[in-house]
């Protein structure tokens, strides 16, 4: 069924996310760039996809490759870095996404700049600056016996102080990133002004069809710049998101940002949201009458596992906890004007495959269709991570701590290792938690084909990271011969499933059962009006499973459509579950992480 004429294009959209440095390389230098991305357009419209994402691809600071935090520290919002292409290359893919019907956002980068771009240079040469309100700079405070310490105890996001100090002037500026990537000033209207005018109208007229939006909730701070709460005493710096995080005039500076820019066009705006997990502060960002954001990324699926003071302390988890997740945020939005989104990769993430059920050989195949069979089958825009298609996996267990790319993680690990003087224990519980959690896991370069450098670059010296060891395994041109029983082919199935059955699996109501449950995930859909109805199971353990199936009206006589079983005995047994009343049903492989999909038209 089509969706209501009035249904913004992007509900239905299933969204791919490219991060440049790591899909493909056209031109052999072992780094990808845009007109690899141009190259494979086909092979995504043949996947389903509808909406592209591109990471930064902006010209940011000039130090070896990957620079201080992969693109995002900005010094040239309007031209391309040089090693991904050229600013008429962005032209071509705009308009290669267009021909083909597909859309194209970029990322908005603007809670903070690099240190390199022009505006921070000029803020940073003089406390007279006509620019020097543009940054956040603070004076010095002194402890008893005078030593000189920062504003506040606030920590930044890659480990120590988030200030940093300017011998030239005297003060510190915030940083809640890199100290090579101070943050702006919004509350100077003259910088507000500047992002619509120079960033968001420069490529919106060029033709992008909106933004993710990096940091969104972190451009208003607390205005006293108070110290945060001490967490951990063997560290002065503490976390603080509770003073930048969804701050005092965080929902006036995106109104105004919707009111002067966006509502000029017809854009989809997606805003990245950590540190928001109460849905009614989330509705206010994402409520059609609020006029701000069409969608957010909630974070909560994504933190699952990560320390509470520290994202790289792993913590267990059980399956009751990701489930609960997963119904919170897919019922909040029943009977409000708001929306939400589907994704459970990105490029800080570990891959979901390693992280939600097992990569193991022999579950692998099972644990990426069940994972594409969940996410397919819930409300919101979909949104897919490159290489989450084939079923990429984390970094293996045995690569070391110069494998690693990430700032953050290299950081923290080095950190920790200072703090604890090279404690083994200490260490080796760092690196269990990197090669879980770590961002480094999705930004291996893209497994093509069994080639050299998985079909990633013909570059003699390798790829800018080393290609995962399991490249010949795990690649596309494998899957694509392999066909629908691939990963890849099941993928492209549920998105045609889930574009054909759009009401009840895009825009139904969720209704999640046996959520105590620590083996298997069984959830309802229903469209508005009741008239359709889907039942999913998934088995998450590596052994089979009993799933009592709910008897209320609409559910107790489900019709088998799709399932990601392999073995064609097993897919004839499955739907003998037609014939049983009240059902009580077994998932009868023995591989884990299977799941089944039934939907039945009701009535009228």
């Amino acid at each position: 069924m089509p969706s209501a004429p009035e249904t913004p294009w992007w509900k239905d959209a299933v969204c791919y996310q490219i991060y440049p440095a790591s899909f493909k390389d056209s031109n052999g230098d072992g780094l990808g760039d845009i007109p690899g991305i141009l190259s494979k357009l086909d092979y995504l419209k043949d996947l389903g996809v509808d909406l592209i994402w591109v990471s930064p691809m902006y010209v940011f600071t000039q130090v070896t490759f990957p620079g201080v935090d992969m693109g995002y520290d900005i010094s040239d919002y309007q031209k391309v870095y040089p090693p991904y292409g050229t600013l008429k290359d962005m032209e071509d893919l705009i308009e290669g996404c267009h021909k083909r019907g597909m859309k194209l956002i970029l990322d908005l980068v603007v809670n903070h700049t690099s240190d390199q771009h022009a505006w921070f240079k000029e803020s940073g040469s003089s406390r007279d600056s006509s620019k020097r309100d543009w940054y956040i700079w603070k004076p010095p405070r002194y402890a008893e016996d005078g030593t000189r310490l920062p504003p506040t105890n606030w920590r930044s996001y890659f480990s120590g102080p988030a200030w940093e100090y300017d011998e030239q002037t005297g003060e510190y500026y915030l940083h809640l990133f890199a100290k090579e990537m101070p943050d702006l000033n919004w509350e100077n209207p003259e910088v507000r002004k500047a992002i619509y005018d120079t960033i968001m109208r420069f490529w919106l007229d060029k033709g992008v069809d909106g933004f993710r939006i990096d940091c969104v909730n972190m451009y208003s701070k607390e205005p006293d710049y108070k110290d945060a709460p001490i967490v951990d005493p063997k560290f002065y710096e503490q976390p603080a998101w509770c003073y930048y995080a969804n701050g005092p005039r965080i929902h006036e500076f995106l109104r105004e940002m919707h009111e002067q820019v966006l509502s000029h066009y017809d854009p989809v705006t997606v805003g990245e949201l950590p540190h928001t997990r109460d849905p009614q502060e989330v509705l206010r960002y994402v409520r059609a009458s609020e006029k701000q954001l069409s969608m957010v990324f909630q974070f909560d699926i994504v933190d699952i596992g990560q320390g509470k003071e520290y994202r790289y302390y792993y913590q267990d988890w059980k399956l009751p906890e990701f489930k609960g997740i997963v119904a919170k945020w897919q019922q909040f939005i029943e009977g409000t004007d708001g929306w939400t989104t589907v994704f459970c990769e990105n490029h800080d993430q570990g891959r979901s495959v390693s992280r939600f059920a097992s990569d193991a050989p022999e579950h692998r195949v099972a644990s990426a269709k069940l994972l594409a069979l969940m996410l397919t089958s819930l409300t919101g825009t979909l949104f897919l991570y490159q290489g989450q298609e084939i079923g990429m996996i984390n970094i293996p267990h045995t690569w070391p701590i110069t494998s690693y790319k990430d700032i953050e993680s290299v950081n923290f690990y080095h950190a920790v290792a200072a703090k604890t003087n090279n404690d083994p224990a200490e260490l080796a519980y760092v690196m269990r938690s990197l090669q879980i959690l770590g961002r480094d896991n999705a930004r291996l370069p893209m497994q093509w084909d069994t080639g050299v450098h998985a079909g990633f670059t013909d570059c003699e010296k390798g790829p800018w990271m080393r290609v995962h060891d399991a490249w010949r395994e795990i690649n596309v041109a494998k899957q694509l011969a392999q066909g629908e029983t691939s990963v890849l082919g099941f993928w492209k199935q549920m998105i045609r499933f889930r574009k054909q059955h759009r009401d009840v699996l895009v825009h139904g109501s969720f209704e999640g059962f046996g959520m105590d449950d620590e083996k298997t995930f069984v959830f309802g859909k229903k469209t508005q009006d009741g008239k359709k109805v889907a039942m999913v199971a998934l088995n998450f353990s590596g052994e089979e499973q009993e799933v009592q199936l709910p008897d209320t009206p609409g559910y107790d006589e489900l019709v088998f459509t799709v399932g990601s079983y392999e073995d064609a005995e097993d897919m004839e047994t499955t739907k003998s579950i037609r014939y049983y009343q009240n059902l009580t049903t077994r998932l009868l492989t023995q591989a884990r992480a299977l799941g089944i999909i039934w939907q039945l038209q009701m009535s009228e």
